[in-house]
C-alpha cells in the first residue's frame, strides 16, 4: 500500500462534472489499496472573481483580508470534492489549512510555509479515508490565514508531501506533462516522459508554466518524488497505465551518451525589468538592494550590473510583474 499526494489545478475542478471525474479518480486509487491525501485548488477563474470583489471596493485592498477572501475558493473546491468521493462510497473527509494546520510567515498574499502538523492526517489515513486539503493557504503566528500566492496550491501538495514522506506526489493538470516548450506556441513541442530535478527547476524559473517554482525548490529539497498528468483522461482508465504516464521528476540524471543536451526552452510574458542607475560599485550593494526585495517574499530572476564607470554601475533586475509597483 502506498501513499499517495494528488493536486487537482482549477481547470481540473472547474466545474461539477469534472469535480465528480477527480472524485471517480480519486476513489479508483482508494479501493486498489492506496491511501490518498488530496490537494485542490479553487474552481477555475474563482480567485480571480473573489480578488476582483474586493477591488471594486478599494484600488489597494488590505494584504490580511484579501487573504481572507482568496482562501474560500478552495475551501469550496475542497468540501466540494469531498461530498462526490462521499457519493462515490468513499469515506472523506476536507479541512482547511489553518484545521491541519499548515504553518505560515505572515508575508501576506506571497506567505512562505514553515511547516506541517500531520498528526490528524495520518490519523484519518489509518482509518481508511481519503483526505481533502485546500491548496494555497495556511495560517501565521498569530492565526491570521494566510494564502501563499499564485501556484501556491502545487507547494501546498508537495509540502503535504513531503510532511507525510509520500511515495509519489502526482501533480495532475489540463496537460499531459511535462514538454520542450509551450505546445501552444509550438505545434512540434514534445512530452518529456522523464526530466530532471534541476531542469525542471531552471525551466520553471524561466517561465514555464507546468509547475511553480516553489513547489520545485521543495520537491528538490525533500527529494519528493514527482510525477505531472493530465487529469482530462478518462479517470477509470487501468491504474498501471496511469501511473506510468506523464512526466516524472527524477533525480536521477540520464548518463547515456546520446542524452539531449537540452531538455527543453522556457520563456516568461510577466516579467518586469528593474535598473537602478548610478549605484556605488563597492561590496555588498547587490545585498542592500535585493535584501528587502528577499524580505518581501518576491523572487528575483534575472541579475545584471554593468561594468562600473568612475565607481559607478547600473544594476538591473527582473521580477514578476505582478509585484513590480
Amino acid at each position: 500500500m502506498s501513499l499517495i499526494v494528488h493536486k487537482y489545478g482549477g481547470t481540473s475542478m472547474g466545474s461539477i462534472e469534472r469535480i465528480q471525474n477527480v472524485a471517480k479518480r480519486v476513489a479508483k486509487w482508494m479501493r486498489a489499496g492506496h491511501q490518498v491525501v488530496v490537494v485542490p485548488s479553487a474552481m477555475s477563474g474563482e480567485t480571480n472573481r473573489l480578488l476582483g470583489l474586493a477591488k471594486e471596493l478599494s484600488s489597494s485592498p488590505n494584504p490580511r483580508e484579501l487573504d481572507q477572501i482568496a482562501a474560500t475558493g478552495e475551501q469550496v473546491s475542497s468540501g466540494l470534492l469531498a461530498i462526490a468521493l462521499q457519493e462515490q462510497g468513499i469515506d472523506a473527509v476536507s479541512y482547511s489549512g489553518w484545521q491541519v494546520t499548515v504553518h505560515t510567515d505572515s508575508a501576506y498574499t506571497k506567505a512562505r510555509i514553515m511547516g506541517i502538523d500531520d498528526a490528524k492526517i495520518k490519523k484519518d489515513l489509518d482509518a481508511g479515508r481519503a483526505v481533502v486539503i485546500t491548496g494555497f493557504q495556511g495560517v501565521d503566528p498569530q492565526g491570521n490565514v494566510t494564502t501563499l500566492g499564485r501556484g501556491g496550491s502545487d507547494t501546498s501538495a508537495v509540502a503535504v508531501a513531503a510532511a507525510l514522506k509520500a511515495d509519489e506526489c502526482l501533480i495532475y493538470t489540463d496537460v499531459d506533462g511535462v514538454y520542450t516548450t509551450d505546445p501552444r506556441v509550438c505545434e512540434d513541442a514534445r512530452r518529456l516522459d522523464r526530466i530532471t530535478f534541476e531542469e525542471m527547476l531552471e525551466m520553471a524559473s524561466l517561465g514555464s508554466k507546468v509547475l511553480q517554482i516553489r513547489s520545485v525548490e521543495f520537491a528538490g529539497k525533500y527529494k519528493v518524488k514527482t510525477r505531472v498528468l493530465s487529469s482530462l483522461t478518462d479517470p477509470l482508465i487501468p491504474l498501471d497505465q496511469e501511473m506510468k504516464s506523464g512526466t516524472l521528476i527524477t533525480f536521477e540524471e540520464d548518463t547515456t551518451m546520446e542524452a539531449a543536451v537540452i531538455s527543453g526552452i522556457a520563456f516568461a510574458r510577466d516579467e518586469a525589468k528593474i535598473t537602478v542607475i548610478d549605484v556605488p560599485d563597492r561590496p555588498g550593494i547587490a545585498y542592500q538592494i535585493l535584501g528587502p526585495i528577499a524580505e518581501a517574499n518576491i523572487d528575483v530572476d534575472m541579475i545584471i550590473q554593468n561594468q562600473s564607470v568612475e565607481g559607478k554601475t547600473d544594476f538591473t533586475f527582473t521580477v514578476p510583474r505582478a509585484d513590480y509597483q
